[in-house]
């Protein structure tokens, strides 16, 4: 066990599950967005609906929407920055079932795009985006992602994976999830290093790739 797991992470308080875990699984949305939101909602369930307020989580959430860093001053500004943004976004209370408790559904929208990103808050800072839409995934900000939504055929993982060894990029982790066979597809890949931007390019530039999407870790903690 290291300090860090000891005494949580650098961040604006009170709580590292409600405050920094909600600005890093909102921070990790708006990356997975890849664009800019005109519109957010955010279902909170459990933990995250009852004691929100006062952990100041609707404020940690937005300004994690907003691309705030979870240890930014600036989060306790989030309504104002949102406003200035001119982000409409709405809190509701969900109930999603059997899941963790700190979990919260992020609904980003504009002209173009929407997306629903589900996320849970499991403690110390630590995070997880487990659903995208209807695709289960995982994005944890603890290493460079890849995320690659594709149609459903034989070869194509096997296919991205080796664009990724091209580049010299091992894969720490790896999920997939389809819709139906034949149908849709998403696969989560954790790297030991971002992947460059011409294979990243050349993902998307394929027929059977309808998107690839670079996440990045999430931000370190400036030193006080």
């Amino acid at each position: 066990m290291g300090l860090l797991d000891m005494i949580g992470p650098v961040m604006i308080g009170p709580s590292s599950s409600h405050t920094a875990g909600a600005a890093r699984i909102a921070w990790l949305a708006r990356k997975i967005f890849a664009a800019e939101p005109e519109r957010a909602e955010f279902g909170l369930h459990g933990s995250f609906a009852e004691t929100g307020e006062g952990h100041g989580t609707k404020k940690a959430l937005l300004a994690g929407v907003l691309a705030l860093a979870p240890d930014d001053p600036r989060i306790k500004e989030a309504e104002r920055l949102a406003e200035e943004a001119g982000l409409a976004y709405a809190f509701r209370e969900v109930e999603l079932g059997d899941v963790h408790p700190n979990t919260v559904r992020i609904v980003l929208e504009n002209a173009e795009e929407r997306a629903v990103i589900y996320g849970s808050s499991l403690g110390g800072g630590v995070v997880k985006i487990w659903r995208i839409d209807h695709f289960e995934a995982h994005v944890t900000g603890a290493a460079p992602t890849l995320l690659v939504k594709h149609v459903d055929t034989p070869g194509v993982i096997a296919r991205v994976a080796r664009v990724l060894a091209d580049d010299e990029v091992n894969i720490a982790y790896l999920t997939s999830s389809r819709d139906k066979k034949g149908g849709e597809a998403l696969m989560s890949i954790e790297m030991d290093r971002p992947l460059a931007e011409i294979p990243l390019a050349y993902l998307n530039h394929l027929p059977y790739v309808l998107w690839a999407r670079a996440i990045p870790p999430l931000p370190e903690a400036k030193p006080g």
